[in-house]
């Protein structure tokens, strides 16, 4: 069973930082791309950054580009996400998901978890 558990979230103030992590189970942690979206009250759901495991190959949303790094611990079964410079607008639910196919994950991805919310005060 494929399991997406993320962790990590929290309050911050504006300028703050916060990492975010997500332990992945149950699929062949090399064979996936892993991705963060994100959603916040009223808004769709947007992308933020995804990384494919078997080489370490990364995208990022032009919304964080420059604050926010993605990295992959492949025998911890772990993807991070460091986010600094944080400002109100990123302000959402964080979701992890993960896709044997690179194009699908920052799309459609086939599995999620369960989200960890990120507040960001002013």
């Amino acid at each position: 069973e494929v399991q997406l558990v993320e962790s990590g979230g929290g309050l911050v103030q504006a300028g703050g930082s916060l990492r975010l992590s997500c332990a992945a189970s149950g699929f062949t942690f090399d064979d996936y791309a892993i991705g963060w979206f994100r959603q916040a009250p009223g808004k769709e759901r947007e992308g933020v950054s995804c990384i494919r495991s078997s080489d370490g190959i990364t995208y990022y949303a032009d919304s964080v580009k420059g604050r926010f790094t993605i990295s992959s611990d492949n025998a911890k079964n772990t993807v991070y996400l460091q986010m600094h410079s944080l400002k109100p607008e990123d302000t959402a639910v964080y979701y992890c998901a993960a896709d044997p196919n690179w194009q699908r994950v920052s799309i459609n991805p086939a599995y999620w978890g369960q989200g960890t919310q990120v507040t960001v005060s002013t």
